[in-house]
């Protein structure tokens, strides 16, 4: 298991190796309680527009997240390989304080 504040800072990387930044922000669906996205860049904005540039271009979604342990391994079409085990495509669920379980 592993506190969600534990993946701020980790490094992200495509299954080919490609950096891809360090997590800076998580999205959360408090309705579903999922993880939704992670970010590249602070969230803290001033405007939707800057919202909406961050969430578009800075952003990974969750769904395409391979492995977590010392770094973050995406897959950076969006879904699972073959040469990977499959994952499934629901993100755990997030209550206030929990821990979530890497895959």
């Amino acid at each position: 298991m592993l506190r969600l504040s534990e993946l701020f800072g980790r490094d992200i990387f495509t299954q080919d190796g490609t950096y891809k930044g360090k997590i800076y922000d998580i999205v959360v669906n408090l309705e579903s309680g999922t993880m939704e996205t992670i970010t590249t860049a602070p969230l803290k904005v001033r405007t939707k527009q800057e919202a909406k540039k961050i969430i578009t271009e800075k952003s990974i979604p969750y769904k395409t997240v391979i492995a977590v342990k010392d770094i973050i391994i995406v897959n950076p079409k969006g879904r699972s390989s073959e040469s990977v085990r499959e994952v499934k495509s629901e993100a755990p669920k997030v209550n206030s304080g929990s821990l979530v379980k890497y895959r």
